[in-house]
C-alpha cells in the first residue's frame, strides 16, 4: 500500500512537471502568436497566419483534453463549429479566419491558454514542488548549507533559517512534513489542475442557453416562413390558374351555345380556350417548381443547381463534390438559398462571372457562391441575405459573407447533415 502510494506521488510529480512546462512554454508561445496574428489582421499578415495559429491552438487544447482523461480520468467535451473547407488564395484564408473568429470555441481556447499560463501551471507545479522540497530537506544536513553560512549568509530551507549544524538537523523533520503533504495532496493538486482545465474548456451554460434561444428563434422563423409560403401559394392559385380555369369554364359554356348558331365564332373561342388552358398549365408548373422543383426531386441538388446555372444571364460555373444526397428538407433549403444568392448576384453585383461550389465534409453541407462584381454585400435589415440566413437557421446552418468594396463577393453557407 505504501509502495503504491509512493508510486502515485512520483507519477503525479512527473505529470505535474510536464504540465507546468507545457503551460510555461507552449501556452505562452501560442498566446503570443495568437495576439500578434490578430493585431496584424488589418495589414493582411494576420489573415494568412491566424488560421494556422488557431488550428495549432485547437490541436494543443485537444491534446490537453486527452491528457486530462488519460492521467486524471477527467473528460472534457469539445465543441467547435466546423470550419469551411480550405480554399486557395487570400479569399479562402479570409473566409477561414472569419469562421474561426466567429466560433465561441476559439475564444474559449484562448481564455484557457491565459488561465493555463498562470493558475493551471501553478497548480501543476505544486505536486513536484512538494516532493522535491521534501527530498531536499532530507539532504540539507549533508552540507548543502555550509558554503552559504561560511560566506556570512543564511541558508534558507523553506522558512527555516539554517545557520549551523543544529538548525541543519531540523531540516529533515520539516522535509518529512513536506513529504507527508506530498503523499496526501500531490495527486489531488493534479486533479485540481484538470478540474480547472475542464471548467474553462467546457462550453458554458450561457452558450447552451443562447443555442436554445437561437433554435427557438429559428423555429419561429420557420413557422412564419411556412405561413407566408402557404399564403403565396393560395394567392398565386387564386389570382392565376384558378382565374384562368373559371374563365375557361365560362368560355366553354358560351362555345356550347354558339356551336349551332355561329360555328366560326365557336372555333375562335375554342382556340382561345386552348391557349388559356396552356397558360394555366404553365402557371401550375411554375407554382409546383417554386414549391419543389421536379429536377431537384428527381436528380438531386447538384443537377438542380446546374439547371439553375443554365438559366442565368451571367456565365455561371458549378462545381459539385457530393457523394450522396442530403435529406429532402436540407436539400430544398440549400437549393432555394443558392437560387436566392444567384438572383442577388445577377441583380446587384454587376458581375460578369459567377462560381458555385457544393461539397460535403465532416457532417456538413457547404455551398458557396462567388462573383467578380462590385462587392459591398452585407447581412442586414432588408437584405435578401437576411432571409437566406433565417432559412438556414431552421437547420442550425450558418451564413458567412466576404464582400469588400470593389469585390469579389463570396457567400458561404454550411448546414449540418448526412448524405444518403
Amino acid at each position: 500500500m505504501a509502495v503504491a502510494k509512493a508510486r502515485d506521488v512520483l507519477v503525479a510529480g512527473a505529470q505535474g512537471l510536464g504540465l507546468a512546462v507545457m503551460g510555461w512554454t507552449a501556452s505562452i508561445a501560442l498566446t503570443v502568436l495568437t495576439v500578434v496574428s490578430i493585431v496584424y489582421i488589418p495589414l493582411g499578415i494576420g489573415v494568412l497566419a491566424l488560421p494556422t495559429v488557431l488550428t495549432a491552438v485547437r490541436a494543443y487544447a485537444e491534446k490537453r483534453r486527452e491528457l486530462a482523461e488519460e492521467w486524471g480520468g477527467v473528460q472534457i467535451p469539445a465543441r467547435y463549429a466546423e470550419p469551411p473547407k480550405p480554399r486557395p488564395g487570400i479569399m479562402g484564408r479570409a473566409e477561414l479566419t472569419y469562421a474561426l473568429l466567429r466560433d465561441p470555441g476559439t475564444w474559449r481556447d484562448l481564455r484557457w491558454l491565459c488561465v493555463d499560463v498562470l493558475a493551471g501551471a501553478g497548480l501543476a507545479i505544486l505536486a513536484p514542488a512538494l516532493l522535491v522540497q521534501g527530498l531536499l530537506g532530507l539532504v540539507v544536513p549533508l552540507g548543502l548549507w555550509q558554503s552559504t553560512v561560511d560566506d556570512g549568509g543564511i541558508y534558507w530551507y523553506t522558512f527555516l533559517p539554517v545557520t549551523g549544524t543544529g538548525t541543519a538537523l531540523l531540516a529533515p523533520l520539516l522535509g518529512l512534513v513536506w513529504l507527508a503533504v506530498a503523499l496526501r495532496w500531490a495527486p489531488a493538486l493534479l486533479q485540481a489542475h484538470f478540474s480547472l482545465t475542464r471548467s474553462v474548456l467546457t462550453p458554458s451554460h450561457e452558450e447552451l442557453t443562447r443555442r436554445v434561444e437561437r433554435l427557438t428563434e429559428t423555429r419561429r422563423d420557420a413557422v412564419d416562413a411556412s405561413a407566408a409560403e402557404l399564403r403565396r401559394i393560395e394567392r398565386d392559385l387564386h389570382d392565376g390558374a384558378q382565374a384562368r380555369l373559371v374563365a375557361m369554364g365560362m368560355d366553354l359554356g358560351t362555345i356550347e351555345a354558339l356551336l349551332d348558331r355561329n360555328p366560326e365564332k365557336a372555333k375562335e373561342m375554342l382556340a382561345e380556350a386552348r391557349r388559356s388552358s396552356a397558360d394555366a398549365l404553365a402557371e401550375l408548373r411554375d407554382l409546383v417548381r417554386g414549391i419543389h422543383p421536379p429536377v431537384l426531386a428527381e436528380r438531386g441538388l447538384g443537377d438542380a443547381v446546374r439547371a439553375l446555372a443554365l438559366r442565368m444571364p451571367i456565365a455561371t460555373e458549378v462545381s459539385v463534390d457530393l457523394a450522396g444526397r442530403p435529406e429532402a428538407p436540407v436539400e430544398s433549403a440549400a437549393y432555394f438559398a443558392v437560387s436566392e444568392l444567384l438572383t442577388n448576384a445577377v441583380k446587384h453585383a454587376e458581375a460578369d462571372r459567377i462560381w458555385v461550389d457544393l461539397y460535403h465534409s465532416e457532417g456538413r453541407l457547404f455551398a458557396s457562391v462567388t462573383d467578380n462584381g462590385r462587392g459591398g454585400a452585407s447581412i442586414g435589415a432588408g437584405s435578401g441575405l437576411s432571409g437566406v440566413e433565417r432559412r438556414l437557421g431552421t437547420f442550425d446552418g450558418v451564413l458567412a459573407v466576404s464582400s469588400p468594396a470593389g469585390g469579389p463577393t463570396m457567400v458561404t453557407m454550411e448546414i449540418p447533415c448526412v448524405l444518403s
